[in-house]
């Protein structure tokens, strides 16, 4: 997840530095982040011309070299034959390179060199030009990944089976550009180690104009290429101490192919500070809190404005509502846990990111991406170009919540609970359940999901809670639904009702709506009305629950 508790974002407006960087990052990153919900980045506009030669030049040097893979190819052992993906076998004891690296500090194994271009195996990715991008810009090649070839991969490591690579999912035909957006905790450690704490996947589809979002909790317990069964969020800094291929990103790129079959092409990594300073330039973030959060002060973070504290060891509460937050207040948002896991956080992060590209979109903010590129080289790592984001800026002005969903991993469902030997606690994915989800992460909303989703639902507050309409109505539209919060009902209920003013009985969303509202169904009243200005009602009563997540214990009091 992009450890909010450590992710990052800065802007620059004119009158000052600050707020001319943070104004300049915000053009620059919120196209991506909206347009896949994502962030979007880049070099400086001045040094656009020299990246260009810079790269051609890269691309030159490394021509020799795609020449060589033959030779690894014909010299690689075929690998030994295992149960794809993950097995529940595990055994007693630990490898030596685990228990090297019990502790988050990671060291380079013995015997591990840096990854060469004669061990690696091309598979480059097909290009396609959606017709919709033609007419604005020619979108560049998506980049071609080079897939590890280990020809002494173990059958075990970390206490438990190596699993075999997983297939690669299939893109169906469609244009997919996947940027994987990092948070680390840079700024909270003095190691000076890169944990990827917050990983989230933004597929954008350049075919149908839809985005997708993908949370990895970073305790996600895989196989590391060349290295060992570890901790997701260790890949990169692996990378990095081995000097891989594209270093962090590099392995944590073939990490996430191996284990997932999901291959990103870009990555965007930042920290906290710079988050802080994206929000503070569009004037903060308008959040429903849907479900109650209860923890400390967190370094570098403010504790939201409503929250209020309910003991001596200095936990805060801060209830189901509707707040308006700064950076700060929404960095303590996005990185709390300690009622929640790592789980919903990923969802929290999701939320930040929508509410940025909402917030962007509806201030006009999202017109100057190429003026204002040039201020964000010093704010953002990353490997997209600015004719990568060039042709996504309509999309990210254009798209609708219909067109973005959400996906995150469900414990003891996705993954199983497990201690390896070092006592620590991680999760093992389990390829049946993961997998389905993964392919309906690649898959766009069909037709007769949007159709589904255009119903129009007007939401009142019945329920003597300060805008909690507006909490159902954000809850109904994180599931694609557009939904309008309608202020206070004329009498306060103890039951939520749903009105179905359609009156259909096939090709209805009635059901969908009634679970993420938590209707009963003896409070779901079916009025069809020819004549009618709205398709559904609901009217929150007092008992209304907008927490329907796994994972959250909860709030004291």
């Amino acid at each position: 997840m992009i450890s909010w508790d450590e992710s990052s974002f800065m802007t620059q407006n004119k009158p000052s530095r600050m707020g001319r960087i943070a104004a300049f990052f915000l053009f620059r990153v919120i196209p991506a982040m909206l347009i896949a919900a994502c962030f979007f980045f880049g070099f400086q506009i001045a040094q656009a011309v020299f990246g260009r030669v810079r790269d051609d030049a890269e691309s030159r040097r490394q021509l020799p070299l795609f020449a060589q893979t033959a030779t690894a190819l014909a010299g690689a052992e075929a690998p030994q034959s295992r149960v794809v993906g993950y097995q529940s076998v595990r055994f007693s004891e630990s490898d030596r390179f685990f228990s090297q690296f019990a502790t988050n500090t990671p060291q380079p194994a013995d015997g591990v060199t840096p990854l060469t271009a004669t061990e690696l195996v091309a598979t480059p990715e097909p290009p396609t030009v959606p017709a919709a991008t033609q007419s604005a810009i020619t979108p560049n090649p998506l980049p071609t990944l080079f897939i590890y070839a280990d020809p002494n991969q173990p059958l075990e490591a970390g206490g438990t089976a190596v699993p075999t690579v997983v297939p690669t999912l299939d893109r169906q035909g469609y244009d997919l550009m996947n940027i994987l957006l990092i948070g680390h905790d840079g700024e909270l450690t003095d190691d000076g180690f890169v944990r990827t704490d917050t990983m989230i996947v933004a597929s954008i589809n350049r075919t149908t104009g839809s985005v997708s979002m993908l949370s990895l909790p970073r305790d996600l317990y895989v196989y590391i290429p060349g290295w060992t069964m570890q901790r997701l969020n260790l890949a990169y800094i692996h990378g990095e101490a081995v000097g891989w291929t594209e270093g962090g990103f590099g392995l944590l790129r073939q990490t996430l192919l191996y284990n997932l079959g999901v291959n990103v092409h870009y990555f965007a990594m930042v920290n906290l500070t710079g988050f802080k300073g994206i929000v503070d330039a569009i004037g903060g973030v308008d959040l429903a809190v849907d479900c109650a959060l209860e923890d400390l002060p967190l370094i570098g973070a403010e504790i939201p404005q409503g929250a209020y504290r309910v003991n001596e060891e200095g936990f805060y509460v801060l209830p189901v509502g509707y707040y308006s937050m700064t950076g700060a207040e929404a960095l303590w948002y996005a990185r709390s846990r300690n009622n929640t896991d790592d789980f919903d956080r990923g969802r929290r992060q999701q939320q930040v990111l929508r509410a940025v590209w909402r917030k962007a979109r509806a201030t006009g903010l999202l017109n100057n991406v190429v003026t204002l590129w040039n201020q964000s080289s010093e704010l953002v790592e990353t490997t997209m170009v600015l004719e990568d984001v060039l042709g996504l800026v309509p999309l990210a002005l254009s798209i609708d919540t219909s067109q973005i969903e959400d996906y995150r991993l469900v414990r003891t469902y996705h993954t199983t609970p497990w201690q390896p030997p070092d006592g620590s606690y991680v999760q093992l994915p389990v390829y049946d359940t993961m997998r389905p989800l993964l392919q309906d992460f690649y898959t766009p909303p069909t037709e007769n999901q949007l159709v589904l989703r255009q119903a129009s639902i007007h939401v009142y507050n019945g329920s003597g809670n300060d805008q909690w309409d507006r909490v159902a109505a954000e809850r109904l539209a994180w599931d694609g639904f557009g939904a309008v919060a309608m202020g206070s009902a004329d009498t306060q209920t103890v039951d939520t009702i749903l009105i179905d003013y359609t009156g259909r009985t096939k090709g209805s969303s009635v059901e969908d709506i009634a679970r993420i509202a938590n209707v009963l169904p003896e409070n779901i009243l079916s009025e069809p009305d020819p004549n009618r200005t709205v398709d559904f009602e609901i009217i929150l009563g007092s008992n209304y629950n907008s927490c329907i997540e796994q994972g959250i214990i909860p709030v004291s009091g």
